[in-house]
């Protein structure tokens, strides 16, 4: 099905009635980050309770797109060198705060499965924070107890980037996974019911994770291996893994990871930006140069259809009760066709629904299933911290 068929789909109107009832959670969007860089925060010179030209989100084509609950990455740049992470992760908490305070009438802060589904029913959509890196707590236990306190309810453990306990998909594999400060860090989130997110580590930081944690996981914004091969993506072994532990993988709509000719070509742009002297683990630099590159080198073009094979994939090997969506909109550059922005996830739905999702299918994929997940982490969060108290663990170098 191309794009245009899947707007004139006969499901839209059967998804677009299913999305109004059942809050469809999206894993990830890194609107912050862009108030932050285009704006410095001032919403009044970018007022997203409008529709903008200058960010794939804002709150008219999130009601488009049916979107009743979102993750809000507080992204900061993972760059070895940037030691104010932790003040920086501290600013974009409080923006999002002051977006949801903004907005009042159109968002709630969500800290719990039930208040997602309570803000949901009284026609808001639920803002829940997400921490997207482990640089973001400075090795210290106490300021994961804080970023909870904050409401953060999932922390991705790194970004491109190796933390000093943590190998990433996209830097060179240091610690063969997590190193026993790194379990330290999932065993707390486990014990204050913070979701750990494998999107952004490394195959081996994968397994090493799923195997020591002891509720489920999520990969907030990942797509699967089998059908694009790039370090980003979730492998087969993995899935198997995820569907054991009873986690859920948020497919995402990103171009290089949802299509293997945009993969291959951020090969290329990271091959040339080595040898023009700008590392590919510099997010914002890559970013700048690729840009530049592809002006010489066109980029391939993905599309929804691109993004449909890796939803029934994590589905066919992990299980529908393992499935979930998280577009990371704001946080990319390009997007597949038919999914530009925010408003395109009933097309999507749709999509599925014309290749024989039921409607259970599709209420799980939207957000049942992460509710699913977040209410474990709660409950096993409630029964481990009967058993012990906030670990006292500190990194040592």
């Amino acid at each position: 099905m191309d794009t245009a068929a899947a707007t004139d789909s006969p499901s839209l109107s059967r998804v677009t009635e299913l999305l109004g009832a059942h809050p469809l959670v999206d894993g990830h969007n890194d609107l912050a980050w862009e108030l932050r860089e285009q704006v410095g925060y001032d919403f009044d010179r970018l007022d997203v309770g409008k529709r903008t030209t200058t960010t794939h989100t804002d709150l008219p084509r999130l009601r488009e797109g049916r979107v009743g609950a979102q993750f809000w990455s507080v992204w900061v740049p993972s760059d070895p060198a940037n030691t104010a992470a932790v003040v920086q992760t501290l600013e974009q908490v409080d923006a999002v705060h002051r977006l949801i305070t903004r907005y009042a009438d159109r968002l709630g802060l969500a800290r719990t499965a039930d208040e997602v589904e309570h803000v949901f029913a009284y026609g808001r959509i639920a803002s829940l924070l997400g921490a997207e890196g482990g640089h973001s707590i400075g090795c210290s236990l106490g300021v994961l107890r804080m970023l909870y306190a904050l409401g953060v309810r999932y922390m991705t453990l790194t970004h491109n980037d190796n933390t000093p306990w943590a190998d990433s998909a996209t830097d060179e594999p240091v610690h063969g996974g997590l190193t026993d400060f790194g379990i330290e860090v999932v065993h707390e989130m486990n014990r204050l019911g913070m979701l750990v997110d494998l999107s952004h580590v490394s195959a081996d930081t994968m397994r090493h994770a799923l195997r020591a944690t002891e509720v489920p996981v999520i990969f907030s914004h990942s797509s699967a291996r089998a059908v694009c091969d790039c370090p980003r993506n979730v492998p087969d072994d993995v899935l198997e893994m995820l569907r054991d532990n009873n986690g859920v993988c948020m497919v995402t709509f990103v171009p290089d990871f949802v299509r293997q000719e945009c993969a291959d070509w951020r090969v290329a742009a990271q091959a040339a930006a080595t040898k023009a002297g700008v590392s590919p683990h510099d997010h914002l630099a890559f970013s700048t140069f690729a840009k530049q590159y592809a002006a010489e080198h066109p980029k391939p073009r993905a599309a929804l259809t691109d993004v449909v094979p890796h939803l029934e994939h994590v589905r066919e090997v992990a299980g529908i009760d393992h499935v979930g969506v998280g577009g990371d909109y704001d946080g990319t550059t390009e997007l597949p066709a038919g999914l530009d922005d925010v408003s395109g996830y009933p097309r999507l739905f749709a999509a599925l629904a014309d290749r024989g999702w039921s409607d259970e299918d599709l209420v799980k994929l939207a957000g049942g299933n992460v509710l699913r997940v977040l209410r474990d982490a709660e409950a096993g969060a409630r029964e481990l911290q009967q058993r012990c108290g906030p670990s006292v663990a500190a990194y040592r170098a």
